[in-house]
């Protein structure tokens, strides 16, 4: 079906008549012209980021004289707080625990998909979550899954609640043998204590159902707010709850601000107040916490709140680094909250919303992501459980309003770090204001002594190829662990999403083209401390792990994924560690590759993109099995 402004391809119109409605196939029109200046700000992030591999260049501060490129913000005055930001609304003054994950599952009814909802709104969260992004799957429709679902919850529609009713029961077996008590007491109105929060796609990702009049991919960043926001907003309002989104992989105050215009636009079209819809911003770049104040301004009376997430930030800051032999990123287990470059990016983050905008107001800081699950040996789940308590009370200690979790399961036994201080949020807590010198710079990538030990490869490779392969199947949110402890309880499976595989190909590949030096002996590989991590070495581990993982029970790799999806992921994560070419982003090369299980045909994509990459400077982002057009003349081919 086509339209003025943009192309759906082939019957979605029709199967998904409740999420593609008229209304937000009209709002969709008067937005679509958004995507040319997306893939505008896109072009510039790649020349910025070609620029500085080339010049060997670190990121730096904004000269505060200029204006933010699109706004006539200038940088100074953002700084200084002197723009109108938000007053937090009565929903989001106390977030002490946000869960997260996918509304929707894999090649499941509606019945068994919305479950994923109903788990989370039951959970006692105080918000959730619900991602379109990094934990959503793109298989089929699973964009549109995502959306259905979300709508049927929001409305209450018999459907759902026929599904809730059913998991508050499950949820409450569970929290019996766990906690000893109930957690779901009145289903009914408990479902109305979570707000809820939609993470859209980031602009580096395009939607893979539509195209622009041009034939140009739409942005995935047009399509999921403009979806959610029309389809849902009215029933939001009518219940009291704000409209909140989360929005990802910001890198500039320009990138925000392209954002910020999307959302006035969105508002205007739909006659909402502006400011009405609320966001809050992912620092998960490098490159924004050199911008901050500036990202918070050029969102203006959008902006709630920033959070401080791990595994994105840490690909960013590697990336961003690529080019410099002398940093070299250790373990991942080493990269905590409090390790060097981390433990600033976080500092930066609590200042920037305790400096007070021009009306007075702070924003909101929602700590990290909390990865354990209570499934495990008795020895093993009580360890996991002291640790996650022990990061919420070091967050809240420094001056968190709350933080995210993985599962519904973790909400009632981190929740009650905050439930004991008693306050609905630090907003306004007082720390220095921000400044930006040469030691603020050097300190947000900083590296400190750590492991960089073949344990730690393997740690590395194992994860990566498993969530490469679980994004294959559908799930790019799955609890994982290296293969070295699959029938290890004592070791508890990680609830991680895609970004954590994109921060283990991201460090592989500094270990293989810097050289790392490994730290410790290690006699399986007969490799004695101080030797080079080598290209052979990690072939060696990487025939090694891959190994473990065909060998591995269904439990824990899909048998059927064996022969599938589990090749094509090690021939990306081969191709991404060898390629003297930097990719941008592992996921890409996974997207191009969805709902295909054909490693030839696999080869020839991770061919294309990298020849494209390497030769033209450009990601291919686009859905290469887009029936009915070609932009390509070899995509046909493929």
């Amino acid at each position: 079906m086509s339209y003025n402004d943009f192309i759906i391809r082939d019957n979605l119109k029709e199967a998904y008549p409740d999420v593609y409605t008229p209304e937000a196939l009209s709002a969709l029109s008067a937005l679509a012209h958004f995507n040319k200046r997306i893939k505008e700000v896109m072009a510039t992030r790649m020349q910025r980021r070609a620029a500085r591999q080339q010049n060997k260049t670190r990121i730096t501060f904004l000269d505060p004289e200029s204006t933010i490129p699109g706004t006539d913000i200038k940088v100074q005055d953002a700084r200084e707080g002197k723009f109108e930001g938000s007053v937090i609304p009565a929903d989001l003054q106390r977030q002490w625990i946000q869960g997260t994950g996918p509304a929707a599952k894999p090649d499941t009814p509606v019945e068994s998909s919305i479950r994923n909802v109903a788990y989370a709104l039951l959970s006692g969260a105080d918000g959730w979550m619900f991602d379109g992004e990094d934990a959503l799957g793109q298989i089929s429709t699973m964009s549109l899954d995502n959306q259905r679902n979300l709508k049927l919850a929001i409305h209450k529609d018999p459907v759902f609640l026929k599904v809730a009713a059913k998991v508050a029961e499950e949820m409450n077996r569970w929290s019996k043998s766990f906690l000893g008590r109930d957690i779901v007491t009145d289903w009914e109105s408990q479902l109305n204590f979570t707000t809820k929060i939609f993470r859209a796609r980031g602009l580096h990702l395009d939607d893979r159902h539509i195209r622009d009049a041009d034939g140009v991919a739409m942005a995935a960043s047009i399509v999921d707010p403009t979806l959610y926001v029309v389809n849902n907003y009215k029933e939001l309002q009518k219940n009291g709850s704000s409209i909140v989104l989360y929005l990802p992989k910001i890198q500039t105050a320009e990138e925000a601000g392209v954002w910020g215009s999307l959302l006035d636009a969105l508002e205007d079209h739909l006659g909402l107040e502006a400011g009405t819809i609320k966001v809050y911003v992912l620092v998960e770049q490098l490159e924004a916490t050199h911008q901050l104040m500036e990202i918070r301004a050029a969102l203006g009376k959008h902006f709630v709140g920033y959070n401080t997430g791990r595994w994105d930030y840490i690909n960013s800051v590697s990336d961003a680094m690529a080019w410099d032999t002398d940093f070299v990123n250790p373990n991942i287990e080493a990269i905590t909250m409090t390790y060097g470059y981390m433990r600033n990016y976080e500092d930066r983050v609590r200042r920037t919303v305790n400096t007070p905008d021009i009306n007075g107001n702070f924003a909101l800081w929602q700590g990290g992501m909390e990865p354990n699950i209570p499934v495990g040996s008795e020895e093993g789940v009580s360890a996991s459980m002291k640790k996650a308590v022990a990061g919420a009370e070091r967050e809240q200690r420094e001056g968190a309003s709350g933080k995210w979790v993985a599962h519904w399961k973790m909400v009632h036994i981190v929740r009650p770090v905050w439930e004991k201080v008693g306050d609905a949020n630090q907003l306004g807590r007082e720390f220095p204001r921000l400044s930006y010198t040469q030691q603020d710079a050097d300190g947000l990538i900083l590296i400190e002594p750590a492991p960089t030990d073949i344990r730690g490869a393997r740690n590395l490779l194992s994860v990566a190829l498993q969530y490469g392969n679980a994004f294959g199947q559908g799930m790019q949110a799955a609890a994982l662990k290296p293969a070295d402890f699959f029938g290890n309880d004592d070791i508890l499976y990680l609830m991680e999403d895609m970004a954590t595989g994109e921060i283990r190909l991201s460090i592989l590949w500094e270990w293989v083209h810097k050289g790392a030096i490994i730290t410790e002996a290690d006699s399986e590989t007969d490799t004695s401390a101080g030797t080079v991590f080598s290209e052979a070495l990690y072939i060696k581990l990487l025939d090694q792990e891959y190994d473990k993982l065909l060998k591995a029970d269904t439990k824990d790799v899909y048998e059927s994924s064996k022969s599938t999806t589990l090749p094509i992921a090690r021939e990306i994560a081969d191709v991404y560690i060898l390629s003297e070419v930097k990719p941008p982003w592992f996921i890409d090369l996974l997207n191009i590759n969805l709902n295909n299980s054909d490693l030839d045909t696999a080869k020839s994509r991770i061919d294309l993109y990298m020849t494209t990459l390497a030769q033209e400077g450009t990601r291919i982002t686009e859905n290469l099995d887009f029936v009915g057009y070609e932009k390509r003349a070899d995509v046909s081919a493929l």
